[in-house]
C-alpha cells in the first residue's frame, strides 16, 4: 500500500454536479484523514458556488475565465484558477486521480 496521500479533483460544471461534489468530497476527506481534495468548478457550478456558500469550500477552486466570461465577481475567500481545463490537465499530470460529479 503506497504512502503517498489520495488525492483527487472533482470537476463540477452545473448546479447539480457542485451539490454531487460538495458531498463527494466531505465523504472523502471523512474517510481518509491524509486525503488532498479539490473541486474545481467552471460554467454553470461557479454562480451556484457563490450564491450558496458550503462547509466545503475552501476546497473550491473556481475558474476565472468563467468569472470573467459571464462577469461574475468572486468573493476573496475562494482561490480562483486561470482557466478550469488547464488546471485539470496539471493535477492529473502531477498524479491527482480525476471524477466528473
Amino acid at each position: 500500500m503506497s504512502s503517498e496521500p489520495l488525492r483527487l479533483i472533482i470537476h463540477a460544471a452545473d448546479d447539480a454536479s457542485l451539490a454531487r461534489a460538495r458531498s463527494n468530497a466531505a465523504n472523502f476527506v471523512a474517510a481518509a484523514s491524509d486525503a488532498q481534495v479539490e473541486i474545481v468548478i467552471n460554467a454553470d457550478a461557479v454562480a451556484a458556488a457563490i450564491d450558496t456558500p458550503h462547509a466545503t469550500d475552501p476546497y473550491l477552486r473556481v475558474c476565472a475565465n468563467t468569472l470573467a466570461n459571464k462577469n461574475i465577481a468572486a468573493p476573496d475567500k475562494l482561490k480562483q484558477v486561470p482557466a478550469a481545463v488547464v488546471y485539470i490537465a496539471q493535477r492529473q499530470r502531477d498524479g491527482w486521480a480525476y471524477m466528473r460529479a
